[in-house]
């Protein structure tokens, strides 16, 4: 193993290089929706560029995922994480980014599933998409309610009173169905949802790869949205 100092392989900087446009893209996209502030493009390009150089250092091609694929979430990520430092992130913005950022890493899951073998046929393929897209959405559900400590949303929102109750009996309901998931799907969940770890981190703390970490990710996501749709929840 290399040294933590040792210096970036020709392979991790030509991937660095290659993909420094979609950092470009990223930062200006994230900038149109933070509309301005103290953070300037320049500082959501720097946050971009570590997440494209993390992402050149942690790509492995076996995984299945695209190289620009995998830079697209760790860059996001980055800038995501960034901004939230620097506190110049409205935390409702935040929310419905980190939803967002679930999404991603359900496809990153599916893709690596789809690199492991073709659907056996049609009715098996209809029925996979059907869970993909049902997963993606309550990924994207479940990142935006319990982005923010507490679920709560920030003051000053436009939210009526139902929108409030409803909320909060959504994030009661998920914790409820998250606590009746199987080891180490309840764990993973736990510890990146509202825990506020990584995925990566998550799953490394219960010993378990990234790859694998993705793929249970998504398993309980998707059981998640089953349970929500089961009792009409969503």
């Amino acid at each position: 193993m290399s040294p933590p100092d040792a210096p970036d392989s020709p392979e991790v900087l030509a991937r660095f290089s290659a993909e420094l446009d979609l950092v470009d893209i990223v930062a200006r996209q994230m900038g149109s929706r933070t509309g301005g502030g103290t953070v300037t493009l320049d500082d959501l390009r720097s946050f971009g560029r570590e997440g494209l150089l993390q992402a050149a250092r942690t790509f492995d091609p076996a995984r299945g995922v695209p190289f620009r694929r995998w830079a697209n979430m760790r860059i996001k990520g980055a800038v995501i994480d960034g901004l939230r430092q620097w506190g110049g992130m409205p935390r409702r913005l935040y929310r419905e980014l980190r939803g967002i950022e679930a999404g991603d890493r359900m496809l990153e899951a599916y893709d690596e599933e789809d690199a492991a073998g073709p659907a056996t046929s049609a009715e098996v393929a209809d029925d996979r998409l059907s869970a993909y897209l049902a997963g993606i959405a309550t990924a994207i559900a479940v990142g935006t309610m319990a982005a923010v400590p507490g679920g709560a949303y920030p003051e000053g929102s436009d939210a009526t009173p139902e929108d409030l109750l409803g909320h909060e009996q959504l994030l009661v309901r998920v914790k409820q169905i998250v606590a009746g998931l199987p080891e180490p799907q309840r764990t993973l969940v736990q510890k990146h949802y509202f825990g506020g770890e990584t995925i990566d981190d998550a799953a490394a703390s219960v010993g378990l790869s990234k790859s694998w970490g993705s793929r249970l990710h998504a398993r309980a996501l998707e059981a998640i949205g089953q349970e929500l749709r089961r009792g009409g929840d969503i």
